[in-house]
């Protein structure tokens, strides 16, 4: 499990830097949720939120793409939460932000 985490991480981190603005600011957070489950989370400034998401959607859906294609390859599941600083501080102090 530990190999395809890291793919993954070593892939969202290359992606995540082409398109951002602030790549210093930024954090990738992984979760084991459950065997063979993963949550991966982009924690960006606002601005880099707005340029990683796209326009309609279409970048974060296309790297969201990619990325669970080559966890499913693995037989993992993956999934991509992309957030600023200050959604994850509100999430973090309601208790839901794991």
């Amino acid at each position: 499990m530990q190999v395809i985490t890291e793919k993954l991480r070593g892939f969202l981190q290359y992606v995540a830097v082409q398109f951002i603005e602030h790549p210093a600011q930024a954090q990738l957070k992984v979760t084991e949720l459950a065997p063979k489950k993963l949550r991966f989370k982009l924690v960006l400034t606002q601005t880099d939120v707005a340029l990683l998401i796209g326009r309609n959607g279409f970048t974060a859906s296309a790297i969201r793409s990619v990325m669970k294609a080559a966890a499913d390859r693995e037989g993992v599941h993956a999934s991509l939460q992309i957030h600023s600083h200050e959604e994850e501080a509100e999430m973090m102090a309601r208790g839901d932000g794991h």
